[in-house]
């Protein structure tokens, strides 16, 4: 079984040779995956909740599932117009993450009383996470592959990383287990999408303009959805981690 490693840390080749494979995906998601059916040990207790913490549970994982289902279908159409085939396996493996993470975060509705996930979902949808999905997947349907990869793997990727990791830091158990695996694959999706747009940023300088542009119009909805996503999990006022800050460096790696 192969030891998970921080994408940000290999070297360009390893990068290439490892994280676009699924040899090394196969060794990664084992070492996280073992044992826990639907994201979590099944020996793992729920713990009560009162119903304003449930509540406020359920929509943010609502929006979660908004979320993954947003890069489930970005992704999967990417595969068509990925650039190199190196690239298409790499999406292939996004792929299975993805579904495997709305799998999981469902399954976590229906254990906290939702029946219908579906028609929940869409009553507590956040309006600027889906205004950003739909912005998203148009990138994809003109076959715009560095506002796509730019969209997907570096912003949506930066968000939800930044919103899950501060989100298991304070969560119930079970919700915490779910979330620090997704965010080890949240991590090498963001990685993919740092290198394949350093490579071409150096290659076409001028492509920073047009990225930036399509950042800025981005910057609002995100912003927007860490705000009301920090509502939900009633940490607002001075208990309020600075995500914006956190979700602002991470782009910044690539100059924006």
């Amino acid at each position: 079984m192969a030891e998970w490693q921080d994408p940000h840390k290999l070297t360009e080749g390893e990068f290439l040779d490892q994280v676009h494979s699924f040899e090394f995906w196969f060794g990664t998601v084992e070492g996280y995956l073992h044992d826990r059916p639907y994201g979590f040990d099944a020996e793992t207790e729920e713990i009560e909740m009162d119903d304003r913490r449930k509540d406020g549970l359920i929509t943010t994982l609502c929006n979660y599932c908004i979320g993954e289902t947003a890069a489930l279908e970005a992704s999967s159409g990417m595969i068509a117009f990925a650039p190199d085939r190196a690239s298409k396996i790499f999406l292939s493996t996004q792929v299975a993450d993805e579904g495997r993470h709305l799998e999981v975060l469902l399954h976590r509705l229906s254990m906290l009383g939702v029946r219908d996930p579906e028609r929940e979902i869409e009553a507590r949808a956040n309006k600027s996470l889906l205004r950003f999905k739909e912005r998203l997947l148009e990138f994809v349907d003109s076959r715009d592959w560095e506002a796509a990869v730019f969209a997907q793997n570096v912003i949506l990727e930066s968000l939800e990383f930044t919103v899950f990791r501060t989100h298991a830091q304070n969560a119930d158990p079970i919700t915490k287990q779910i979330l620090q695996g997704i965010v080890i694959d949240e991590r090498r999706h963001m990685g993919f999408g740092e290198n394949d747009l350093g490579r071409r940023l150096i290659l076409a300088p001028h492509t920073h303009d047009r990225l930036d542009r399509i950042k800025r119009e981005l910057d609002s909805l995100v912003l927007t959805t860490f705000k009301q996503t920090l509502g939900e999990l009633g940490l607002e006022g001075d208990e309020a981690p600075d995500l914006a800050s956190d979700y602002l460096g991470a782009v910044a790696r690539l100059g924006f």
